[in-house]
């Protein structure tokens, strides 16, 4: 039995903090000891930590804060390893682990492609976010890119030695997923007899680009009934129901806000869409491959073209192509949509990929001549 800890911000709606989440229940399951470490003890996915985890508080709102209680903790209990996930977590994860002099294995995890966030931020994180690669990052033990695109991307600042940045994909094929996508849906548009819905799922920001999709979608409702149901919360929200006014398709577009369960809505939809600009792995395209819905997203970096190998199991599109997304819907709305196997998601399979994690945070480099069997339970 090994000590672990997992450090973030705090656990509120996110695909960061939804992957700690599955890890560190997973870790327990196989019998490791894990603190749960936060920033601030709040967040939708508190609930589905397991009671196993022990999550510990450090009750501050700056993540500057947190440096001296995570120093304070690591020299307490001193854990085998340390995983850390987003740019501020990271850094503090790396400073912690050095200014407490412990041998605790740090593996800090990128979750998105750094140059295509960076590029997007204002001035000051610009400058912050390219010293925390530059200067946090080579100190890690190892670096985890979720995507073959994040691990190129790291690659090009030079600064982190090769054989630290290792590729693991994210867990986004869980039990609890298989579960929940059976559970009912409170929405009326995805009962018997309704049009087919077009579901999209992430926050309302510039990075998920869902006036792409709103404009695709009143192209397809142009010629056929069909309703656009959008899952999430964002700044840009009010941008997007003045776009649907403008389009006339305000009485076909769903906006309920973030839900909890997604995955039962994912079961029920016609076609999933992902019409990010950008992505370091979209958990999306997984989950809702998962609950038997058709994709469509555009090739963006990165990750969606991994995950569809190359558009063998999903339709891609270039980034802001509204047309070439409305046809792809129209053609899985017609009933042109590739099946996926099991065998496919596997490789994304919360087992399989927590095997990944131990072996860099406990220090055991994986080869072929003395890779375990990873068994994983599933059903269809």
């Amino acid at each position: 039995m090994a000590k672990l800890a997992l450090f973030i911000t705090n656990l509120e709606g996110g695909g960061a903090e939804r992957v700690l989440v599955t890890l560190a229940n997973q870790f327990v399951h196989q019998g490791h000891q894990v603190d749960f470490l936060l920033a601030e003890k709040k967040g939708v996915y508190l609930k589905e930590v397991s009671p196993e985890v022990n999550l510990i508080d450090f009750g501050v709102r700056r993540m500057l804060r947190t440096l001296k209680p995570l120093q304070h903790y690591l020299r307490g209990e001193s854990p085998d390893g340390l995983l850390s996930s987003l740019p501020y977590p990271n850094l503090f994860a790396v400073l912690a682990a050095r200014l407490a002099r412990m041998k605790t294995t740090v593996v800090v995890r990128e979750a998105n492609t750094p140059s295509f966030r960076i590029k997007q931020n204002p001035m000051k994180d610009k400058v912050f976010e390219r010293l925390i690669i530059q200067f946090a990052y080579p100190h890690a033990d190892y670096v985890v890119a979720v995507s073959k695109g994040v691990q190129q991307d790291l690659y090009r600042y030079r600064c982190i030695p090769e054989d630290r940045i290792t590729l693991i994909y994210n867990p986004a094929y869980t039990q609890r997923l298989l579960q929940l996508r059976d559970e009912p849906v409170d929405h009326g548009w995805l009962t018997a007899g309704q049009p087919p819905v077009v579901l999209g799922v992430g926050r309302f920001d510039h990075q998920k680009d869902f006036a792409t999709l709103m404009r695709a979608f009143a192209l397809v409702r142009a010629d056929r009934a069909a309703r656009l149901l959008l899952l999430g919360e964002g700044p840009l929200r009010q941008e997007l129901e003045a776009l649907a006014q403008q389009l006339g398709i305000t009485n076909e577009v769903s906006m309920p806000g973030f839900v909890e369960n997604p995955f039962a809505y994912m079961r029920r939809a016609a076609v999933f869409v992902l019409s990010s600009h950008y992505e370091g792995f979209p958990n999306v395209l997984v989950q809702a491959m998962a609950c038997g819905c058709p994709v469509v997203s555009t090739d963006c970096p990165s990750g969606p073209c991994e995950v569809l190998d190359n558009g063998r199991y999903g339709y891609l599109v270039p980034v802001g192509d509204a047309e070439g997304m409305a046809k792809a819907i129209k053609r899985v709305l017609d009933g042109i949509a590739p099946s996926v196997p099991e065998e496919w998601l596997l490789q994304f399979h919360e087992v399989h990929v927590a095997q990944q994690y131990l072996d860099r945070l406990l220090c055991r480099r994986s080869n072929s001549s003395n890779k375990k069997e990873v068994k994983i339970p599933c059903k269809k």
